[in-house]
Order: structure tokens, then sequence, then C-alpha cells
């Protein structure tokens, strides 16, 4: 059985670029605590919360409820439910998941899969990262899962996902040579230039649309950002909007749902609300509406806060 092949083709809801990660999230969520605990199972009543903060940090704006690919997922072959009543889910009801004791775990085909070949795991961590987020939240949501992926990919990989790894990383060289010179080294929110020498350093690419959701490797859909900048992009606190003029400009957004009091936080994020983006340089391929829109509509966090008073630093 290709577990790294069902892993990739989890049954979701899809349409014009929605992003539907219940399902994935529920999965690593589920992956990691087997590498705490290859025996125990996940009660809904005691995952629940852990669950809704997972699809409030890293899944689409719109609210929704864990109790969906806790049910759901059973269809694709890799988790199962059971009640104390017996074998099977009580549907998608929170309140009967809860009190009918429902509590899932990884199939016993797919466990006793992880047991024999221990780097399977981390494998199929990957694809679900890959396949679902962009780079720069792998990290935190690895932690958030209590998944130690360094740990889950000892061994080798096969042979299809290092090539598939290795093309992704040219691909991803070429797209910030392109993007970074565009911006010519330059954060597009904040202006950081910083270099140790004549490297740049702390300044990345990142893609608008994400590259998971068919996000091309393309200048009008790249942005050159500061590390920090990238991640609050990434994350949905920041985005890109228009200033409404005449001859419309790009500028930043940020959401009402960031809180910061700190001197930081004001300056290098509140401030940033309605200022112009910086570049990209003439004759070079501005943000694409349409990739713009879908970020807007998929990543960034309700609504924008009005422009800042001033746009000191």
């Amino acid at each position: 059985m290709d577990w790294l092949e069902r892993t990739a083709k989890l049954r979701q809801w899809t349409g014009n670029g929605v992003r539907a990660p219940h399902k994935p999230l529920l999965l690593l969520y589920a992956l990691g605590r087997f590498q705490e605990d290859a025996d125990g199972e996940l009660r809904y009543s005691a995952v629940e919360e852990d669950l809704k903060q997972l699809l409030i940090e890293y899944g689409p704006a719109n609210k929704t409820t864990p109790a969906y690919p806790f049910h759901h997922l059973v269809s694709d072959g890799v988790w199962e439910v059971r009640t104390d009543r017996g074998a099977g889910s009580p549907g998608t009801g929170v309140l009967e998941l809860r009190a009918s004791g429902a509590a899932g775990r990884l199939v016993p085909e797919l466990r006793s899969a992880l047991r024999r070949e221990p780097s399977l795991l981390g494998r199929m961590a990957r694809v679900l990262l890959d396949l679902h987020f962009p780079p720069s939240l792998h990290p935190d949501l690895c932690e958030a899962v209590g998944l130690e992926l360094e740990a889950a990919e000892t061994g080798p990989l096969l042979a299809g996902s290092a090539r598939q790894r290795r093309d992704r990383r040219m691909r991803d060289r070429r797209m910030r040579d392109l993007v970074l010179t565009a911006y010519e080294y330059q954060c597009a929110f904040c202006g950081y230039d910083g270099r140790i020498g004549a490297t740049p350093v702390g300044l990345e690419a990142a893609h608008v649309r994400w590259w998971a959701f068919d996000g091309p490797d393309v200048v009008d859909n790249g942005l050159c950002l500061c590390a920090l900048h990238h991640k609050l992009f990434d994350k949905g606190v920041l985005g890109v909007g228009e200033d409404g003029a005449e001859e419309a400009r790009h500028v930043v957004l940020v959401s009402q749902h960031f809180v910061g009091h700190s001197a930081a936080a004001r300056d290098h994020v509140t401030a940033l609300a309605g200022r112009p983006l910086i570049g990209p340089q003439p004759g070079a391929s501005p943000v694409a509406p349409g990739h713009r829109a879908w970020h807007t509509r998929q990543v960034f966090r309700g609504a924008p806060r009005p422009a800042a008073a001033t746009t000191t630093c």
C-alpha cells in the first residue's frame, strides 16, 4: 500500500483555489501524536481545542469546526474512529462526538507500516507540508503539532521524492533571484536591505499565491520581503491592497486581528498600514491582480486596519 500516494491524494473540497487544509492538519497532528505515543488514541473531547487552534492559525479565514475532518478523514483510508458503542464515527455533530466518547487514530495498517519503517512518518509529513503550506510556516506548524521532523526524516528518501525536492530547490533559487532583482534587494514593505559583504541577508522571495495552490514562480506572483514580514504575510497578518486613487498604487494591508502593544510591534507592523509598496523597479511586473485577490481571500485575516497616521519607522 502506497501511504505517500494516499497522503498526497486526500480528498478535499476544491474550487477556485480555495484552501481546505482541514484533513492535512488533522493528519499532521495525528502523526505528531503517533511519534509521541504510537499506541495512543485521540479522544475528540480531549483534542478538540488543539485542533480548533490549528484551524484558526493555519486554516482559511472562514470559521470551521474540527468535527468535519475528524469524521471525514476516515474516507481516505488513513484514519479510524470508534465510540463507546464500537467502531464507526457518529458523524460531524460536535455534541455527538463529545457525548459518544469518539476517539480517532491512524488505521492499524498505517501504524504497522510506521513501526516497520520509521522514516515513513517524516516523508508523509513532508508531503503534507509541501502540498498545503508555504515553507515559511513549516517549522512553526511542526512545533504546533508536536512533530520532530528531523528525527522523523532519518532514512533514505524515495528516488522520486528526492528528485522532486531537488527540482523544487532549483525553482526556489530561480524565483528568489528574479524577485529580489525586481525589488532591488529591499523589502517591499519596510525597505530593509541588509547585506554581509555582497550577500543579502534576511531577504526572501515570498509567493503571493502559494505554490501549493498553483502559484507560479514568476515575478508578478512574488514579493521581496524581509524574514519577519514574509512570515507575517504568510500568516495573514499582512497583505497587499490598493489605495483607491485614480492611478491606484499597491499598499500594505495590516489585519485588524493583529495585536501588538510594544513599540517594535507598532513600528514594524501596525505603522505599515496603508504604506505604498517599495518597488518593483521600472520594467518589472507588479503583483498581478488575480494573485493579490487570492491572498486576500484565502490568507489575509479579516478586515484591514485604516492607513496609519504616520509612516515613520
